[in-house]
């Protein structure tokens, strides 16, 4: 009997121990959550349902006999669950932050409020405690569910960022010690879900070694979009001003329509043809001059009219 007892202590102990652990393994997600100042994509689901299984094994430890192993840890658990809840509420998006509020108050205002008043008003002694008992053991499986929501998100993306492997280690090892202090105490509450919790825990770390080296499927879309968004280069015109000068005015560009914008061809066209006009009336200029000349030195009077030279 008391080997037994000695057993029992023991793997109460280590389950507080490795328990503490796995409160503790998301702190270095929470610290790239602070450190970036964004929620990144993690769900707060896990911690809230985490929060308020603690709060009903505390509320079950108060009628439960030796179940000081029990006040501890879930204690411990509730002050660093209340703790992420708070650090994801500073940095998550204005969508997440509601979401994660209507959660919480579902579950631990509303769902808690609810069973402490109905469990008091209805149940007494024994009964209480199975009735206790009964809701504590659904709801720890639905603390080993709830990450069933990031397996699913590993295998669809093919990525293990939002799944740490440190967290999936001891809450396997965390699931073993609990289950011998469960089956020892003869305690089918604390004992069964534990069963399911060791099976998604190694379902977990089967998951991170097959995907820990695998290209994210996430990447692939990003970057066939950032392709698709980029534009294939438009034909550039480089017109040489200096040398479009140097032109005679009958000196046709050669240009081609079809990489050349109508509006510059036509703007183009504009230019050659005052260039041309302006060097007409230059020539008009220089005649008419030259003709004044030879009319101060008395030779035959001549014209010029409309560029035709006429006597």
């Amino acid at each position: 009997m008391a080997v037994h007892f000695s057993l029992m202590f023991l793997f109460g102990l280590l389950g507080n121990a490795i328990s503490c652990m796995v409160c503790l393994a998301p702190l270095p997600t929470f610290y790239q959550i602070w450190k970036k100042k964004t929620s990144e994509g993690f769900q707060s689901l896990p911690y809230v349902i985490g929060l308020f299984s603690a709060m009903l094994w505390l509320f079950y430890a108060l009628f439960a006999k030796d179940a000081m192993l029990l006040v501890t840890i879930n204690v411990f658990t509730f002050f660093m669950q209340t703790l992420y809840i708070a650090i994801y509420l500073l940095y998550a998006t204005k969508k997440d932050m509601i979401t994660t509020i209507k959660l919480l108050s579902f579950f631990n205002v509303v769902g808690f409020g609810a069973i402490c008043t109905l469990t008091l008003a209805f149940t007494h002694g024994f009964l209480r405690v199975q009735v206790l008992g009964w809701i504590c053991m659904v709801f720890s499986l639905c603390v080993f569910v709830a990450p069933l929501g990031i397996v699913r998100k590993v295998i669809k993306t093919k990525s293990v960022e939002f799944m740490p492997i440190s967290l999936s280690f001891f809450l396997t090892l965390s699931a073993v010690m609990w289950f011998m202090y469960g089956f020892l105490k003869k305690d089918p509450y604390v004992a069964v879900p534990n069963i399911l919790g060791f099976t998604f825990g190694i379902l977990q770390m089967v998951l991170y070694m097959v995907y820990r080296k695998s290209t994210p499927n996430s990447a692939l879309p990003l970057k066939k979009e950032v392709t698709a968004a980029v534009p294939e280069p438009e034909p550039k015109v480089v017109i040489d001003m200096a040398k479009l000068g140097e032109q005679q005015p009958n000196q046709v560009l050669p240009l081609d329509p079809t990489a050349v914008p109508r509006e510059l061809i036509v703007e183009l066209l504009n230019v050659a043809a005052a260039a041309e006009q302006e060097e007409e009336q230059r020539r008009k200029e220089q005649l008419n001059q030259h003709m004044n000349n030879n009319n101060n030195n008395g030779k035959k009077d001549m014209g010029f009219t409309d560029g035709i030279a006429v006597a």
